[in-house]
């Protein structure tokens, strides 16, 4: 027999202080000493007023991924030592490892020093830390188990320092007096940021409000795209990914192979089609109605610039949720990533704006290769 899942507690970390959009290089650092010549223009389209970085403006990392994501799982419970010890499976999701190897959960299951169990590390984008979620879900759903913590974090900023970009602008400035890093990897300096969300699974209804986790669908389009985002590779003439492994330890540091990079022109050809795809799929599959039966609406936007775009998406697939049903902390605390929506979604839990049998439907997008994940919750 099948069992329910609720979520029945979520808890955030955020490190160090908020960052406006004006005291951003004092942190990552200019690149060649210069002022960007994009970061105006991203942060007017992006929306982000304010963001946070796990670092100091020496650009020192003040705490790592795993840290931040310890410290949110450790907000989910009133006597963490206490609470851990129930706890049957751990789930964490990262765009960036904090390491190669060993996985980033198993870097979080160390530093929470609780005991021996079950973990599992959900490797991508943002999506990694939706299929954490569905990790969490469908091992409850299963009688696997009877409680997880899913969580997602994110330390952006640690590669999009200023010293990681210098070289490559050396070998730029020999042979142009007018030097330019790459658009794919400068405007993402001004996108990502840092932090960590939590959420406690269990199969049982907790004591306050609770969110019953209805269903989640997670489909990849990775058949029909090339790459879109990437790190630790370059791209090759064919649209193909050259790994940093066939690369020399020279190449690495001129060709800035292990930023993060984004091709815009793949993204905006593609992400609102695929995320309004997957969402009208799954509402149709569910027999949801997102005009009358959602009534709020988290969807993970890396920037304002396409939310008219998505509701057009959405009006187009006749599964349009009005605007004032949308909930978006983006402008408040960045882009982070695989976290993301879970910071939007603390936020609303422990708001107290809920009331039992509301209904709240999430989207997390991720532009790696196209991955589109949505999650029906009912407030009990």
């Amino acid at each position: 027999m099948e069992s329910e899942v609720f979520i029945t507690k979520m808890s955030k970390f955020l490190p160090n202080q908020p960052i406006g959009n004006d005291d951003m290089e004092l942190f990552l650092g200019k690149i060649g000493d210069k002022p960007s010549r994009v970061r105006s223009i991203i942060l007017r389209q992006n929306g982000i007023k304010t963001r946070y970085y796990a670092l100091n403006k020496e650009g020192k990392v003040t705490h790592t991924c795993a840290e931040m994501t310890k410290e949110a799982i450790l907000g989910l419970f009133d006597n963490p030592s206490k609470g851990l010890q129930d706890v049957e499976l751990l789930t964490c999701g990262t765009s960036g490892v904090d390491q190669m190897l060993p996985s980033h959960t198993a870097m979080v299951h160390g530093l929470l020093k609780n005991k021996p169990m079950e973990i599992i590390s959900p490797a991508g984008v943002c999506a990694s830390g939706a299929h954490a979620m569905k990790i969490g879900y469908m091992s409850i759903k299963s009688g696997n188990t009877k409680n997880a913590i899913c969580a997602g974090g994110e330390l952006a900023s640690g590669g999009l320092l200023s010293k990681n970009y210098d070289k490559e602008y050396e070998v730029l400035a020999e042979v142009d007096d007018k030097p330019i890093i790459a658009f794919e990897k400068d405007f993402l300096r001004f996108m990502l940021s840092d932090g960590a969300g939590a959420m406690l699974l269990e199969n049982k209804k907790g004591e306050g409000i609770s969110l019953k986790m209805e269903w989640i669908e997670t489909t990849s389009y990775a058949n029909e795209n090339p790459v879109c985002m990437y790190m630790g590779a370059e791209r090759t003439e064919d649209g193909e990914l050259r790994s940093w492994k066939t690369y020399t330890e020279q190449e690495w540091l001129e060709k800035s192979i292990f930023v993060i990079k984004q091709d815009v022109r793949i993204l905006e050809a593609n992400i609102i089609k695929y995320c309004a795809l997957q969402m009208h799929d799954s509402f149709k599959k569910h027999g949801v109605n997102p005009g009358t039966d959602v009534d709020y609406f988290l969807p993970h936007l890396s920037s304002l610039f396409f939310k008219e775009r998505l509701m057009k998406g959405m009006v187009e697939k006749d599964i349009a949720v009005p605007f004032e049903k949308w909930f978006i902390n983006l402008d408040r605390v960045g882009n982070v990533g695989s976290a993301s929506i879970y910071l939007a979604l603390e936020e609303l839990f422990n708001s107290s704006r809920l009331k039992k049998g509301e209904k709240i439907a999430l989207m997390i997008p991720e532009s790696g290769r196209f991955t589109i994940a949505t999650v029906f919750l009912t407030v009990v």
